[in-house]
């Protein structure tokens, strides 16, 4: 655990010390839970954010996009069930003064079974190499079935507190299973209490006129409003979709673990509207495209894995999430939710204007069910950073920090770099430079030695690094270097694009989810 802690703290010392992510009003002392996002990790994220796009609008003809506005009707929040319902479960420690989430420390405390369980498996792994049957292991071992008993039966009563909304034996559980505040070591606990997530503000010119809005705790609700609009003048037919990314703001108490729970964020969502009685066979379809969608990006098949809700969301009936292995744990980075009619239905009844398809085929009007897949983008972009981050050891001696990011992410496709300031090569550099920069984020380096530049560039995550010397005035040839596995090669100068395109085509990532 410590150690996990330890690498978590060199990634986040790594994103300020290379320009992807600052504490927000740094110079004023920031502002917790608010970050702003640097050079590279603009870069990264817009990446990320047309990976989606694309594998959302371009691979299905029957998606489309919207931006819909952050300030939006407050009836809506009433339709949606959010100024009731959008709440956290809350307590105090007495001692420390610090607040936390109820149902997180339960969690973590379920995760601990877990760990129990992956310790024992581990062990016997080791004791009996090759011969071992892990999955035989798992169902037979006393110790193993011992923890797996006891960590069910946490969980069963967990999720019915959760259902049955209460807050009481929320608490209990915490007393029964002597959580301890992280920070004090104590169980001198409060009440859970009831906190509403939506931050408030005024809209109009004077205090008597001005009328209560809220900033959006989540960006779907824009796409629901708009459901007729888009149906309309799109001509769609169900089934359809509608994508939208955007900023969703939400008054986190807990906020923590650097960007993975801010105040302020940014969602990559899609409804996708069906016919009733479709939902559960579109939910599973859903599944697999999503997961497809991760697993594309080579981080790792086994960090993935789906998590269904204990307790399902009002406007459920079914939900699961696509969790990644954060160097703090198995944590959600995508939502998968097959939400009923329940929205439409809601804002039918709130505008009293009526929002129904008519579906030709079954010459019949509906309300659509919806099934909704929503990431959060700035929690996708940690897992990202999180897993490619490697402290290297290398053969000679020295190390190297490299991030190995996916290559068609990388803030920065190409470096390109004269050997040495003189002798007509930064010229040669910049002509190869500009024939490149219009298809690629490209970097111009001539600074200090070509060893320390290729750190530089390894650090940000750089596919390729491109050398120009004096062999390259007399026979139009380059090195290039690949960021991975730092072995370099001699090509010409006019095989460059063919070969950088291989890697970082995000065509070819998109193509392979086709």
């Amino acid at each position: 655990m410590a150690q996990q802690e330890d690498q978590f703290k060199k990634i986040v010392s790594h994103a300020k010390e290379y320009g992807f992510v600052f504490q927000s009003s740094e110079i004023y002392d920031g502002l917790a839970a608010v970050y702003d996002y640097g050079q590279m990790g603009v870069e990264l994220k817009n990446n990320i954010k047309r990976y989606w796009w694309e594998s959302m609008t371009l691979l299905h003809e029957n998606i489309v996009g919207i931006d819909s506005a952050i300030f939006m009707h407050p009836t809506i929040w009433k339709a949606s069930g959010h100024v009731d319902a959008f709440n956290d479960p809350l307590i105090d420690n007495r001692d420390s003064k610090k607040r936390y989430r109820a149902d997180v420390l339960i969690e973590d405390e379920i995760a601990k079974f877990d760990d129990k369980i992956n310790k024992e498996v581990a062990k016997a792994a080791k004791k009996f190499g090759d011969s071992f049957d892990e999955k035989l292991y798992r169902e037979t071992n006393p110790r193993v079935l011992e923890h797996k008993e006891k960590r069910e039966a946490l969980h069963e009563r967990f999720a019915k507190a959760l259902n049955d909304n209460n807050l009481e034996d929320l608490r209990q559980i915490i007393l029964d299973y002597g959580i301890v505040c992280p920070i004090s070591g104590t169980k001198n606990w409060t009440d859970v209490r009831q906190f509403n997530l939506m931050f408030k503000t005024e809209m109009g010119s004077t205090s008597e006129g001005a009328m209560t809005v809220y900033l959006r705790p989540e960006t779907a609700q824009g796409i629901f409003v708009n459901f007729l609009n888009v149906q309309k003048t799109g001509r769609m037919r169900i089934p359809f979709g509608i994508a939208q990314i955007g900023k969703a703001f939400r008054n986190e108490i807990v906020a923590r673990q650097f960007i993975f729970r801010m105040r302020e964020f940014e969602q990559m969502e899609m409804q996708f509207f069906v016919r009733p009685g479709d939902e559960l066979n579109w939910f599973k379809q859903w599944k697999e495209t999503r997961m497809k969608w991760h697993k594309a990006l080579g981080l790792g098949d086994q960090k993935y894995r789906f998590h269904d809700h204990d307790k399902l969301a009002h406007y459920a009936n079914a939900a699961t999430d696509i969790e990644f292995e954060m160097p703090f744990g198995f944590k959600e980075v995508e939502g998968i939710h097959s939400r009923t009619n329940f929205d439409l239905s809601s804002h039918e009844k709130f505008s009293g204007k009526k929002i129904q398809y008519f579906d030709p085929e079954l010459n019949q009007s509906y309300t659509p069910y919806v099934i909704e897949t929503s990431i959060g983008l700035d929690r996708m972009f940690l897992s990202i950073l999180a897993s490619s981050f490697e402290e290297q050891a290398l053969e000679s001696g020295d190390t190297r920090t490299v991030l190995h990011l996916p290559a068609p992410l990388a803030p920065v496709k190409v470096a390109v770099m004269p050997l040495v300031r003189k002798d007509g090569l930064p010229e040669k550099a910049r002509e190869i430079m500009n024939s490149l920069k219009f298809d690629y984020a490209c970097h111009y380096d001539e600074k200090d030695s070509i060893g320390k530049r290729y750190r530089r560039q390894d650090a940000i995550g750089t596919p390729f690094c491109v050398t120009i010397d004096h062999q390259s005035l007399e026979d139009n040839t380059v090195t290039i270097r690949h960021r991975d596995s730092m072995q370099q090669e001699r090509v010409a100068i006019d095989d460059l694009a063919k070969i950088i395109d291989s890697e970082v085509s995000l065509n070819k990532l998109l193509k392979s989810l086709a």
